[in-house]
């Protein structure tokens, strides 16, 4: 008879298990690599975002290889970049209506753009626009000023500022 009310104790009592008991259970010896592993990339992948983007100059945006919207804005670390003093073909449907656009291949410019950022590219903000953008002065491996290729290749003009180019 005991041993029966002890079964049906048992019974009861296995249903009525805490939230951090039924988590303990889950978290099975196999899930625990796992799960250390996933922890570890949470708290590293910070330190390895600063490792990338730290070139020592403090206000600088270094990034490798960035993601290049057309022939004059990119992002580099999630931050939109306009190349400064410099004004490209617009992409098909992103010229507005009432601005003069500059005429030419944006795909072309767009595809120069990339193949001169290729490495790490490194960008000194001068300004904010008005789209939110940061307006910046870029280098890269292969060029030492980004805005001055892009003018000097006939893949963009100078425009909302002066650039001073090497000869």
């Amino acid at each position: 008879m005991r041993r029966i009310r002890g079964l049906i104790w048992r019974y009861k009592n296995s249903r009525r298990r805490s939230f951090r008991s039924k988590l303990k259970r889950a978290i099975t010896s196999k899930s625990k690599p796992i799960a250390l592993i996933i922890i570890a990339i949470a708290i590293a992948w910070p330190a390895y975002e600063a490792y990338l983007t730290n070139t020592g100059e403090p206000g600088t945006i270094s990034c490798y290889r960035p993601h290049i919207t057309d022939g004059d804005t990119l992002r580099c670390n999630q931050i939109r970049i306009r190349l400064y003093s410099i004004d490209a073909p617009e992409m098909n449907g992103h010229c507005r209506e009432g601005r003069k656009c500059v005429d030419g291949d944006p795909y072309a410019s767009k595809d120069y753009l990339i193949s001169i950022t290729r490495g790490i590219v490194t960008c000194t903000p001068i300004e904010k626009d008005h789209y939110g953008r940061t307006v910046a002065a870029c280098k890269s491996e292969q060029s030492e000023d980004l805005s001055c290729s892009m003018v000097k290749a006939g893949h963009a003009i100078e425009r909302y500022g002066r650039l001073r180019c090497s000869a």
